[in-house]
């Protein structure tokens, strides 16, 4: 047990360095998702025909290409056409563009769980329905929505480790560094574990509480376990 501690106490300031740069592309994945993923559900509900097919089409096709191959076009394949991205910025762009197609279905699914009723009775006091969708969905929505989105909050974390294939040092490439360094694989790969799982459950108890405060009862989504 000792030699396990004292080998956790030698690796531990790479693999924080790992963990701050996984929570970093977490983050800023998550957020520029967000920044993509709302407008998308909302082109998709709202809409109209074309913006609702152009909305569904990029959602399946996100949804159905594996993101470590969206992680490759981004960093690989950009250079082809004259756009060179550092990789740090393009780990955050291929995760992004992956999380908004989830993202886009999660706010969906809380837009479409707020009664018509409510959106006709702000046209009915002469709301357009712009505003509508701006002051009476969107404020319940985002609320609803919070359960199944830390669910994606969740799911970034551990997907940071496909920017591993383009050199990005998040935690699990500083588990690989660390095992090339050290040979002992096996304990380091139950170290990067024990991080993982403490970070995690510490973002989830986060999510809990906000989602606590902000609930509407009776109308949760319910996520996943």
């Amino acid at each position: 047990m000792s030699d396990q501690l004292s080998f956790l106490v030698e690796i531990w300031p790479a693999l924080l360095e790992g963990l701050k740069m996984s929570l970093y592309l977490s983050a800023g994945s998550l957020f520029l998702g967000l920044a993509v993923g709302l407008p998308l559900a909302l082109a998709k509900t709202y809409g109209g025909r074309l913006l609702g097919l152009l909305a569904t089409g990029y959602i399946e096709v996100v949804r159905g290409t594996p993101m470590v191959v969206q992680l490759l076009i981004v960093y690989f394949g950009l250079p082809e056409i004259g756009i060179v991205i550092h990789r740090v910025p393009a780990a955050i762009i291929a995760l992004a563009i992956n999380s908004s197609a989830y993202q886009a279905e999660y706010f969906r699914g809380a837009i479409l769980s707020i009664s018509d009723g409510q959106l006709a009775a702000a046209r009915a006091i002469g709301m357009s329905q712009f505003q509508a969708i701006i002051y009476v969905v969107l404020p319940q929505a985002l609320r609803i929505v919070i359960p199944p989105w830390s669910n994606e909050m969740v799911y970034m974390v551990k997907y940071t480790s496909v920017a591993f294939v383009i050199a990005v040092p998040e935690l699990m490439a500083q588990g690989q560094m660390i095992i090339t360094r050290t040979f002992r694989p096996m304990e380091t790969l139950f170290w990067v574990g024990v991080v993982y799982v403490i970070v995690l459950s510490i973002l989830a108890k986060i999510v809990d509480l906000i989602e606590a405060r902000v609930r509407i009862p009776g109308f949760q989504m319910e996520r996943e376990g």
